[in-house]
């Protein structure tokens, strides 16, 4: 009982939280987060601060690799919700795909929550719950303009689809139940009118019955959107359905019919996407699902949160495995550009490293991002940039910008100077910049260069000197 006392007047007044703005890319090695303060409350936050990173890190990245593979042109839609972890990772995927670079989600709550645009079509038990047009009872639609309503638009969908069947001569009956779904979902949301069309037979039946339906609403002064396809050979079901949708402008006069959104789903990942832009298609957007919200290729980012430094004295954790080995004391964290604006390597200085002093204050535009002179590295000089654990591998840097990763969002009792957070819109624009920003070497898929990691000269001899001072001298018998 006395520890739960203990735990009801704790508070994080005594502490400070420095963190690398959210929408960064990041490299190993490099601290995300730095927390400051009483060792007891730092501990216990361990846990809800590394669960909030992995997991929100993990998405945001995964949700960026498909948007790599799909390109900037492409729309991409989150559609994970039904097989996401849960509500709460349901609701946060969405968040964290679109920060990630998605355009809009299925997720209505996320939407809500967030201010994320929403996007999604009706479902196949939707079509197949109707039986025949005769279950429409409100056939009257108004016109956009508002000047008339059309009394029966069933009739006039019904002429149109007489018109298409007579125009390609291979059509049979399509299916009639599916066209009175497609009728009443049209007459709901004449705006939005977006078609599943593979209920029955994608080429026989859904794409004509969604051409009639969409030309009636264009009599009428509306536009359809376009149709979503959610099996078979998509590549050559977009295909196909694009010449039909030309056939149908030429053929009718009808300006912009052949450029209708033809939007793909059906278990899509990062290598069904790279093979569809290999085989060629007519996507215009992609709703992906199941293999971006659960991160399918990998379950779990390992983000750990280690001790560095200890009432002013720093701390190391040794391993036989190198890369588990931290580097110690409190640092600050700088990503040096060249001249061509990619970041060349990012560099961890120690807290009180001597500087000198820039020779000019203020700030430089770096593309699209806003990057401080660093204090500690002056524009223009040459830096030597040290692996942390290989001696052989260093190399001078003459940074052009200067960018402090760390930045203050939670200053305690100290009086410092607390960052904004910002927008979510904002975060997601950071994200996409600074992934533009990064040398395409670094970002292809196979086989890319390893972006370098470095630390100073200075704390590359502290590491080596501690880590010789820590660890035990074995004995030969």
């Amino acid at each position: 009982e006395a520890f739960f006392d203990y735990l009801r007047g704790l508070d994080c007044s005594d502490v400070e939280v420095y963190a690398i703005p959210e929408g960064s890319v990041v490299f190993p090695k490099i601290p995300l987060l730095r927390v400051e303060g009483p060792v007891a409350v730092v501990q216990l936050l361990e846990t809800p601060f590394v669960n909030l990173i992995n997991f929100a890190s993990l998405v945001s990245t995964n949700a960026a690799r498909h948007r790599k593979v799909a390109g900037k042109s492409k729309t991409l839609l989150e559609f994970g919700l039904r097989r996401a972890q849960g509500p709460d990772g349901g609701v946060g995927a969405s968040k964290y795909c679109y920060i990630g670079g998605f355009d809009a989600t299925s997720n209505v709550a996320a939407g809500k929550l967030f201010g994320i645009p929403l996007r999604g079509t009706h479902s196949h038990a939707f079509v197949s719950s109707y039986m025949s047009l005769d279950e429409i009872t409100d056939k009257s639609l108004r016109r956009k303009d508002g000047s008339s309503t059309c009394e029966d638009f069933v009739s006039v969908v019904q002429t149109w689809l007489s018109k298409i069947q007579l125009l390609n001569g291979v059509f049979g009956e399509t299916n009639q139940s599916e066209l009175a779904a497609f009728t009443s979902y049209a007459l709901a949301f004449p705006d939005n009118f977006l078609a599943l069309v593979d209920t029955y037979d994608v080429m026989r039946s859904g794409i004509p019955n969604f051409c009639a339906v969409a030309l009636a609403l264009g009599d009428l002064g509306y536009k359809a959107v376009g149709i979503r396809l959610d099996s078979g050979d998509l590549a050559y079901l977009s295909c196909q359905a694009r010449k039909f949708f030309c056939s149908i402008e030429n053929e009718f006069g009808v300006p912009g019919f052949g450029k209708l959104i033809i939007t793909a789903s059906n278990d899509l990942n990062e290598e069904t996407l790279d093979a569809l832009n290999k085989q060629g298609h007519e996507v215009d957007a992609f709703g992906i699902g199941t293999y971006l919200v659960t991160c399918y290729a990998q379950a779990a980012l390992g983000v750990v949160f280690k001790l560095v430094e200890i009432n002013n004295q720093p701390r190391i954790k040794l391993s036989e495995d190198v890369s588990k080995v931290s580097i110690p004391c409190k640092k600050r964290s700088y990503r040096l550009y060249g001249k061509e604006g990619y970041p060349l390597v990012d560099i961890m200085t120690g807290e009180n490293e001597p500087s000198p002093k820039p020779p000019t204050d203020g700030v430089v535009g770096v593309g699209k991002c806003w990057c401080m002179f660093s204090p500690a590295c002056q524009v223009g000089e040459r830096i030597l940039c040290r692996h942390p654990f290989q001696e052989s591998k260093r190399a001078y840097v003459v940074p052009q910008h200067v960018e402090e990763l760390l930045r203050c969002y939670w200053p305690g009792k100290s009086g410092k100077k607390r960052e904004t957070l910002p927008p979510l819109k904002e975060i997601r624009e950071r994200c996409i910049n600074q992934l533009e920003q990064m040398r395409p070497d670094h970002m292809r898929k196979l086989n890319p260069t390893p972006y370098k990691v470095s630390v100073s000269a200075k704390l590359y001899d502290f590491i080596h000197f501690l880590w010789l001072n820590e660890a035990p001298v074995g004995e030969l018998q």
